[in-house]
């Protein structure tokens, strides 16, 4: 398979791979939460993923992720789904590490320096001659953030010689896969069984399935999560996602 990771490609590789389809892919995530069976940075990690299989089946070049830089009192296991703070207990964390404000300016600075970083990318991205930009947000929150950022780089870009979007991935097969999206639990996990199973690991929960998952919201990964959806999903949403890149990029001419 050819590598699809531009910060990794010399730079005839990049011209090529940009000639032969100029659409680039880049997760936005952060790092949370995500059960005691997966890694904490699942939501990028997934997303990053998405991102290669997106340009390995479609063209177009996968760029570096972005971790850091969301809005973390809002939207954030620790903060605000913590009942009885059980979560900062397993990780060995203070409440006070998470008392409203412990990020130093406010949400609403935070959510519009957020944005305006997505804009910085979009131009360094479009800079580099990609005509669409493909936002996956594996962090779900992320999703309005990513939107709202490509809405007003599309406004303001001008010539208009790249448009950017941003999706999540699961709300595009919703009708295909009722059960697609969730915090950690079935459709999360076993996309990561099917993605990086090494970053996950079911024997991590708690056997007896009367006691309730921490942090986990949707259908029980220990009775329905399983490498086969996770195939399963990983396909629809790639597939969800490529097709309306190229459509994008048709509508362009």
């Amino acid at each position: 398979m050819r590598n699809v990771r531009y910060e990794e490609l010399l730079p005839h590789q990049i011209v090529e791979a940009r000639e032969e389809c100029p659409i680039a892919y880049i997760a936005i995530g952060g790092v949370e939460w995500h059960g005691e069976q997966n890694c904490v940075g699942l939501d990028t990690v997934k997303a990053n993923a998405l991102a290669i299989r997106c340009a390995e089946a479609a063209g177009g070049l996968r760029f570096p992720a972005l971790f850091y830089g969301e809005n973390r009192e809002a939207y954030l296991m620790e903060t605000n789904h913590d009942p009885g703070e059980l979560i900062k207990q397993k990780m060995g964390l203070p409440e006070e590490s998470f008392a409203p404000g412990y990020m130093g300016v406010s949400i609403q600075e935070t959510d519009a320096r957020y944005i305006e970083l997505l804009i910085h990318i979009m131009r360094e991205i479009k800079s580099l001659g990609f005509r669409v930009i493909t936002i996956i947000a594996g962090h779900y929150p992320l999703r309005n953030h990513g939107t709202a950022a490509a809405e007003w780089f599309n406004c303001m870009a001008r010539p208009v010689t790249a448009q950017a979007w941003c999706c999540s991935g699961y709300e595009l097969v919703r009708d295909e896969i009722p059960e697609a999206g969730d915090h950690a639990a079935a459709w999360e996990t076993s996309l990561m069984m099917a993605l990086r199973p090494e970053l996950v690991d079911l024997s991590r929960l708690p056997e007896d399935m009367d006691e309730k998952l921490i942090g986990v919201s949707g259908r029980d990964p220990r009775q329905h999560a399983s490498v086969e959806f996770g195939q399963r999903g990983v396909e629809a949403v790639v597939e969800a996602i490529t097709s309306r890149a190229h459509e994008m990029l048709a509508r362009m001419g």
